[in-house]
């Protein structure tokens, strides 16, 4: 949008709320009429202002994002739905709190540097007060379905966005988040704009109804519709009550179907609502209910119902110390135990468990801990990085072959990864990177339990559990057809998200164990000031860039003494760092470019218009490193 062309839509807005000029101003909707109103009566905001979005730093996002991680994880599958309904190009799905800040997005990854530019970015602060009349501002203001148009924005800076956003409600009816579908497309017809309304409001309904449904454990919840087809579906509603049959939540559909308010609904004994006997509808509950039956209200109207039974009948207590212990490696951040001790129970019934998460972040170490707590502890324990073989060698790795199968090949043959690990579990690290037609022999093995080497004739019965990981989204992979939809199933039965290190709580003991282990029994003192610089410097190399920063700081030490000079020659100023958007924004991109292009440094340099020689000293600053090793970067 050119200066010229945002000065002509400021007038527009100034002379259509004034009341001079009676062809312009928003359409019908009136909720775009009180907005424009607002943003200059109560927020005072300028719409020639050419000013981008605020944009949280790492840290205070962290602060938005901690109490929902519950909304984000309900959410993150249909915000993937949606995004590929409306063709993907061109169109981003945000999610953002009640503040408007934006805790999760999907977006095609070749467009990052478009929808960045139009603010379109975790940590965006879209806020009615912030941004004046945009889809998430005015639909927190006016907390239902709005679409906002290119030019029905309040600010002519994002006049060449179209955006439809719904509210997401909790089951006390409080506004928990609101889900955003923008598009940067000049053109769009009526149909798509109808399309994208529909779609993004049917999404935040499923997106209330998973988090109803998987945020009432301790409680009764009744699930009914009048026809018995649609239980279990969209339109269903929702109420759960307590062991004294009080009604303590309900969901909108519910509201709307037995037509109440929620005044009239919440604190209410459901003996005063429904004919059907109390003992008569709780000897129907069942944990996972599967049958229909009649629910007749007071008023005599029938619907049919299902009642799933608390999953949870007693209080549990927090236990004073981690559960989980392992002298290898530290667990004590409560997002990493609740992971830990939910993979360990699945992986027992083998389901195969995913860990997602940045470079550096200790995948392999959390896999090697879920092996020590399992059933398979006195197994083999079986590691391979799909990243750091050569292609031409990752299916012999894997598979194994007999003597002579090939040129080079060994006379004796070689045992395969994979039957080394019979017995045990076999953890695939980077599994994003595995070529293609190796995806389609693993997937056979996974699905057939059992091994057929390179060369060989009989197959060879295999018996192992399998974890995965990758710094790379895999669904993003499936999408771009680098990794088989089929396979994706097939591996990430259960996903964990391992934080990076500037987010995790526990980074004090974290450090203290990593102490211990690279000072290999020599005294090691910090002195004043080191260990609180060490544990506010953002580690972009996480757990990995601790450990070889720990290991080089011991090696400089005199007398086992580690000094602040010593840490100030080995990193900057965590303060500015954390500071400087400019570094963090250069970071990005650069991950972005790498993880675009493979990891092939030639293109990336290229792409940048600097040499290889720039771009290595830009990794190494930023500290960037390949995920499969620390080794230099291809070129």
């Amino acid at each position: 949008m050119t200066p010229t062309l945002i000065n002509v839509h400021a007038q527009q807005v100034l002379q259509a709320v004034q009341g001079t000029h009676a062809s312009a101003g928003p359409g019908p909707d009136l909720a775009i009429t009180r907005s424009w109103r607002r943003c200059l009566d109560q927020h005072r905001l300028d719409p020639a202002s050419r000013r981008a979005p605020d944009v949280l730093e790492q840290p205070r996002l962290q602060d938005h994002r901690a109490p929902l991680e519950h909304m984000i994880a309900a959410a993150r599958w249909q915000m993937n739905s949606l995004h590929q309904q409306v063709g993907r190009d061109g169109h981003v799905v945000l999610l953002t709190d009640a503040r408007g800040v934006a805790i999760d997005s999907v977006f095609n990854e070749a467009e990052r540097s478009e929808f960045q530019r139009s603010g379109l970015w975790l940590g965006s602060v879209w806020s009615e007060e912030n941004e004046g009349t945009n889809g998430v501002g005015t639909c927190l203001v006016e907390r239902r379905h709005v679409t906002i148009r290119r030019d029905e924005h309040f600010r002519g800076k994002h006049v060449g966005l179209t955006c439809s956003a719904s509210p997401v409600f909790d089951s006390s009816g409080e506004l928990l988040a609101v889900l955003n579908l923008s598009s940067v497309r000049k053109e769009q017809s009526l149909a798509q704009h109808f399309q994208a309304m529909a779609l993004t409001q049917l999404s935040a309904r499923l997106i209330e109804s998973c988090f109803f449904l998987g945020n009432e454990p301790h409680r009764y919840l009744l699930r009914f519709h009048p026809e018995a087809g649609f239980v279990g579906l969209l339109g269903e509603g929702l109420l759960g009550f307590d062991d004294d049959a009080r009604v303590c939540s309900v969901n909108q559909a519910a509201l709307d179907l037995w037509d109440m308010t929620r005044a009239q609904l919440v604190g209410q004994p459901l003996a005063a609502l429904v004919q059907t006997p109390i003992e008569h509808l709780l000897s129907q509950a069942s944990v996972q209910p599967g049958v229909c039956w009649p629910l007749r209200l007071l008023d005599g109207r029938l619907f049919y119902a299902q009642l799933r039974a608390p999953l949870r009948t007693s209080p549990r207590t927090t236990p004073s110390q981690p559960r989980i212990k392992d002298a290898r490696v530290c667990l004590e951040d409560p997002r990493l135990q609740r992971g830990f001790d939910r993979a360990l129970r699945v992986m027992e019934r083998d389901v195969p468990v995913f860990l997602q998460g940045e470079t550096g972040t200790g995948k392999e170490a959390f896999a090697a801990a879920l092996h020590r707590a399992s059933s398979r502890a006195g197994q083999p324990f079986v590691a391979i990085n799909c990243a750091a073989i050569p292609e031409s060698l990752i299916e012999s790795e894997l598979f194994g072959y007999r003597g002579g199968s090939f040129t080079g090949a060994r006379k004796d043959g070689m045992v395969g990864k994979l039957e080394q690990a019979h017995g045990g579990i076999l953890f695939l690290d980077e599994i994003a990177d595995m070529p293609l037609a190796l995806q389609t022999r693993l997937l056979r093995v996974l699905e057939e339990r059992q091994v057929v080497p390179l060369g060989g004739a009989s197959a060879r019965p295999l018996d192992v559990r399998l974890i995965s990981a990758s710094h790379q989204d895999l669904q993003a992979c499936v999408a771009d057809g680098r990794f088989r939809e089929d396979l994706f199933y097939r591996v990430g039965g259960f996903a964990v998200q391992l934080p990076p290190l500037r987010e995790r709580s526990d980074r004090d003991a974290l450090l203290d164990l990593l102490l211990r282990n690279e000072a290999k029994g020599l005294r090691i003192q910090l002195e004043p000031g080191v260990r609180e610089r060490l544990l506010a410097h953002p580690w972009p190399g996480n757990v990995r860039q601790l450990r070889t920063c720990l290991r080089t700081l011991i090696a400089l030490a005199r007398e086992g003494r580690v000094t602040l000079d010593d840490v100030a020659e080995l990193l900057p100023d965590a303060s500015a760092v954390a500071q400087n958007p400019l570094h963090q924004s250069e970071r990005q991109t650069l991950v972005s470019l790498i993880e675009a292009e493979h990891w092939h440094v030639a293109r990336v340099a290229a792409r940048l218009g600097i040499s290889r020689n720039t771009l290595y000293r830009k990794l190494r600053h930023h500290g960037i490193v390949r995920p499969s090793r620390g080794d230099p970067l291809p070129s």
